[in-house]
């Protein structure tokens, strides 16, 4: 049997990318050890296997070197001030997916003579943050009174996101990699990306965060759409960010979310801090954190007691469960986006794409999983 000859280096590189340990590995692979110590060689089939189980092109095996990996997109994300290290190959992926999907509708959109958005690229950056989050709010049709008397967080996301894509933008929220639910997405690595286009303006979602946590996220993307600017985010309430740009956008998320002059209507300052956090948790349908920056913003906790109250909070947070999967096919159209999906379910039934293309960017190779995605989506046969 022919054997592979391999830079053991790239094994091991390939492997710590991936996040895995050898031994995490050796059930599968028993020889790793030996061919990552230059011992022994794979064979192309064991090289292949390999190369799908740490989420690497086989073709990067062949380097004498590893490759200098970097998000393909400006990335805003940092660890106490500083760049974040070498992305993963989820997020990697994720992003390329993404970029996949709105390369094809973007001329998918050319092709049914679709107008740019104007939004997209309207706001600049330090422009006044109540007149900017209005200015959004006015266009999704973002009723703060409508909000309030839906039932959960989830609810609220899903009109959230609806009223986003019915203005254009392809919005995905997915907990994993693809439709691969073995490949979770980790929620401190990155929150959320923009990606500006104006005919296929694209945002994403990590939906491995809390629902109330994706609401915040959201809006903070939604920020970098109108300013037409693309980016990788790691969103956080709290935060007050160094790049002007990142701070600008968590300002009008918050004001977008929960309007301070609302905010201050309703905040009692004299009621239990964690009575008051949870009554208006439920009141806007944001995340407990952004309650906090909004008691800060108002003057209500400053300093040490901020910063005390968000990381006990935060720390609370992190304990409490997480919801199901839900359906596969309302999920689905989650993840791809609603408008992406449905675009490309009808434009692969009037021929005009492939099934092996759609197949390929919605996920799945089933040809029945395609028709019950078209039937959940209003556009079946």
């Amino acid at each position: 049997m022919s054997r592979v000859p391999v830079a053991d280096r790239m094994l091991g590189w390939a492997r710590e990318r991936a996040g895995r340990s050898t031994e995490s590995l050796a059930g599968r692979f028993p020889r790793l050890a030996a061919w990552e110590a230059g011992q022994a060689q794979p064979t192309l089939k064991q090289l292949e296997d390999f190369a799908a189980a740490v989420h690497v092109p086989v073709g990067y095996l062949f380097l004498r070197e590893p490759p200098d990996e970097s998000v393909p997109i400006p990335d805003f994300r940092t660890l106490e001030d500083k760049p974040m290290r070498r992305p993963s190959p989820d997020l990697l992926d994720t992003v390329y997916i993404c970029q996949q999907r709105q390369d094809w509708y973007r001329d998918f959109a050319r092709q049914i003579g679709e107008k740019p958005l104007p939004f997209v690229g309207s706001f600049r950056v330090g422009d006044d943050v109540v007149l900017s989050a209005g200015a959004i709010r006015d266009a999704l049709g973002f009723d703060l009174e409508a909000r309030r008397h839906m039932p959960t967080w989830t609810d609220a996301l899903r009109r959230f996101i609806e009223q986003a894509d019915a203005v254009g933008v392809l919005v995905m929220v997915s907990g994993v990699v693809g439709s691969n639910n073995r490949r979770r997405l980790d929620p401190v690595e990155f929150r959320g990306f923009a990606l500006a286009d104006p005919l296929a303006p694209l945002v994403f979602v990590n939906g491995a965060d809390t629902k109330a946590a994706q609401m915040f996220t959201l809006a903070h993307e939604l920020a970098h759409v109108w300013l037409g600017e693309t980016a990788l985010s790691d969103a956080h309430a709290a935060d007050a960010p160094s790049q002007a740009v990142e701070r600008w956008c968590n300002q009008v998320a918050a004001e977008l979310l929960v309007p301070l002059n609302a905010f201050r209507e309703n905040h009692d300052r004299r009621a239990n801090l964690r009575l008051e956090l949870d009554r208006l948790a439920r009141r806007f349908k944001v995340s407990t954190l952004v309650i906090l920056r909004r008691m800060a913003d108002a003057g209500t906790l400053r300093g040490d007691a901020y910063w005390t109250a968000y990381e006990d909070e935060l720390d609370r947070l992190r304990r409490l469960p997480g919801g199901s999967g839900g359906n596969f096919f309302l999920t689905l159209g989650a993840r791809a986006s609603r408008r992406f999906a449905r675009a490309l379910v009808v434009s692969t039934l009037e021929g005009r794409s492939s099934f092996t293309e759609a197949f390929r960017l919605l996920g799945f190779r089933k040809m029945a999983t395609f028709r019950k995605l078209g039937q959940s989506l209003g556009v079946g046969f």
